[in-house]
C-alpha cells in the first residue's frame, strides 16, 4: 500500500480528468443507500467504469509521470518494484465498485435476528475480502493492505483525542438519537440477549467501516488523488452507507465530519488499530444511547437527555 503521509505523497498534481469517473463511481453510493434506486447505482457504476476505461491511456501516462518515486510499505520500495505496474484508476475503481455492489445486495436496516446477522456478515465481509483477493491475486498490485500498527507508538495527542471522542459522543449522541427519533431505526433491545446482539452488531459494523471505507476506498483513491479529494470521495460512500444504516434526519452533520476525520487520522497515523479504536469508542456511546433510548429509566443517570 502506498504510504499515505504527505511526505511520501505524489508531488505532481492529480490528473484531474480522472476525477470525473471516480466521482461518478462514488455517487453510486447515494443511489444505492440514500435514494435506494438500485438501477441508478448500477448505471452510475457502469458509467464511471466506462469513463475510466475510455480515459485509461491519458490516466496511465499521468500515473507513470507521478508514481515512480512513491514509497510503499515498511521498506519504502517504489510502487513499480511492488506491483510491476503503475497504479491503474480502472483497476482501483473496479475494486471500489465490486465492494459497493456486494454491500448493495442486502438491505441495511438494522436487525438482530440470526438471519440478519448472517446476511450482514456475508455481505460486509465479502465487500472487504473480495476486492482484497482480486487486488492481491488477480491484479497483483497489493493495493489494499491493513496496517494494524502503522506509524508506531501512539502520541500524547492521539491518547488525548480518544478522550475527546468519548466526551463529544457523550454530549452529542444522546441529543441526536433521542430528539430526532432516529433511535427507532434500530430494533428495540429490552432483553439481555438483544442487548448483547446489539453490542456485537454495532462493534462489528464499526470495525468493517474502517476496513472498507478507509483501508479500501480511501486508500485506493489516495493512489490517484490528493488527500483532500480522496477523503471527500470516500466520505460520500461512508456517509451514504451510514444513512441507510440509520443515521438519518440531521445525522449527516455528524457523520460527514466523522468520515473526513477518520480519513485524515489514518493518513497521519497509518494505523488501522488507532482508527478502529476511535470508531469503537464512538460506537460504544452509540450502543449505550440506543439501550438508554429503548429502555427509559435504565441509564437515566448516565446521560443528560
Amino acid at each position: 500500500m502506498p504510504a499515505l503521509t504527505d511526505t511520501n505523497a505524489p508531488v505532481r498534481p492529480t490528473v484531474w480528468i480522472g476525477l470525473l469517473p471516480a466521482l461518478v463511481v462514488c455517487l453510486a453510493a447515494p443511489a444505492f443507500f440514500v435514494l435506494r434506486i438500485t438501477w441508478l447505482g448500477w448505471a452510475l457504476l457502469a458509467l464511471g467504469m466506462l469513463l475510466a476505461w475510455l480515459l485509461r491511456v491519458r490516466l496511465t501516462e499521468g500515473a507513470k509521470a507521478r508514481f515512480p518515486e512513491v514509497r510503499v510499505g515498511p521498506r519504502y520500495e517504489t510502487a513499480k518494484i511492488i506491483s510491476g505496474r503503475t497504479p491503474s484508476l480502472v483497476r482501483d475503481l473496479s475494486l471500489i465498485a465490486i465492494g459497493m455492489l456486494i454491500v448493495s445486495v442486502i438491505p441495511l436496516k438494522a436487525e438482530l435476528d440470526n438471519w440478519a446477522m448472517v446476511r450482514f456478515t456475508l455481505a460486509l465481509g465479502g465487500a472487504v475480502l473480495v476486492p482484497y483477493l482480486i487486488s492481491r491475486y488477480v491484479y497483483r498490485d497489493y493495493a489494499i493492505r491493513f496496517p494494524w500498527r502503522g506509524g508506531g507508538r501512539w502520541t500524547t495527542f492521539q491518547w488525548t483525542w480518544l478522550v475527546v471522542v468519548l466526551a463529544l459522543g457523550w454530549l452529542i449522541l444522546p441529543f441526536y438519537f433521542i430528539t430526532s427519533g432516529v433511535y427507532t431505526n434500530w430494533p428495540v433491545v429490552n432483553t439481555p440477549e438483544l442487548i448483547a446482539r446489539l453490542f456485537v452488531g454495532v462493534g462489528a459494523v464499526g470495525i468493517w467501516d474502517e476496513l472498507f471505507f478507509i483501508c479500501t476506498v480511501f486508500v485506493l483513491l489516495r493512489r490517484h488523488f490528493p488527500m483532500a479529494v480522496a477523503n471527500v470521495l470516500q466520505a460520500i460512500v461512508f456517509v451514504s452507507f451510514l444513512w441507510e444504516l440509520g443515521y438519518q434526519a440531521w445525522g449527516p452533520l455528524l457523520t460527514i465530519p466523522f468520515a473526513l476525520l477518520q480519513g485524515f487520522i489514518f493518513l497521519k497515523t497509518r494505523s488501522l488499530a488507532y482508527v478502529v479504536t476511535v470508531h469503537l469508542l464512538f460506537d460504544a456511546v452509540v450502543f449505550l444511547v440506543l439501550v438508554h433510548a429503548h429502555n427509559p429509566g435504565m441509564l437515566d443517570g448516565l446521560f443528560l437527555v
